[in-house]
């Protein structure tokens, strides 16, 4: 294997996740599986590069609904972020939001809680309000608590999050319709308002179409949510 240069492992680590992104998923993967390798041998266990490879590959094999193999990367990932960069490093961070995702796909809520509530206090007091991170763990946290019933908490949590992504990304911006489409979940799920919510989610999920693309792995995700409101 030739391609070895960080360089080099960079712009393969991220092709694979365009690739990821683009719902491509099969494709992406040989991508990161090279990267990780190459990284794991060429700069150790513990370099940042070879811990974002861990990570992507980990995300990837969530993604591909393959949780039980997705988790012990997940988790190396996070404990050496959490060792060599500290727990309010932004890496760290994302790290604890993906472990989040990784245990509420696997069902459990009760679990992925506390991992959400630490990577929103952190990236609200070392990122501030309106950072991409804060603004994703907003999103988690809110949908996780949809979808434990707690709609007045994840209404507070949810709370400007759709005004604040539209300042500072723009109403077309991938973070903006995320934040929506969780907000128009949310107020689906809400007494008497199913029928608004349900109107919310199908513009965002055609504008996310036009936006992003049909096959994007945001697009999909929601349309598969709105073929489930019917």
């Amino acid at each position: 294997m030739r391609n070895r240069h960080p360089d080099t492992l960079t712009s393969i680590i991220s092709m694979g996740g365009l690739l990821q992104a683009m719902g491509k998923l099969e494709e992406a993967r040989p991508l990161l599986e090279e990267a990780l390798q190459a990284c794991k041998e060429t700069l150790g266990d513990r370099h940042s590069l070879t811990l974002q490879s861990i990570s992507s590959m980990g995300e990837l094999l969530k993604h591909m609904g393959q949780l039980k193999q997705a988790r012990p990367l997940l988790e190396e990932a996070l404990q050496a972020r959490r060792e060599t960069l500290g727990d309010r490093h932004p890496g760290t961070l994302w790290s604890i939001g993906l472990m989040g995702q990784l245990l509420q796909a696997m069902g459990q809520l009760k679990e992925a809680r506390p991992l959400y509530e630490e990577a929103l206090q952190g990236c609200k007091e070392t990122l501030g309000d309106r950072h991409p991170f804060t603004l994703h763990s907003i999103g988690l946290m809110g949908d996780l608590l949809r979808a434990t019933g707690a709609l007045v908490e994840a209404e507070a949590v949810l709370g400007n999050a759709v005004g604040v992504a539209q300042e500072v990304f723009g109403s077309n911006h991938m973070h903006t319709l995320v934040i929506t489409a969780k907000a128009a979940r949310l107020q689906h799920a809400q007494p008497g308002g199913a029928a608004a919510g349900k109107e919310l989610l199908a513009a965002t999920v055609a504008r996310m179409a036009e936006v992003l693309g049909e096959s994007h792995q945001q697009t999909s995700k929601y349309r598969k949510v709105l073929t489930e409101m019917e």
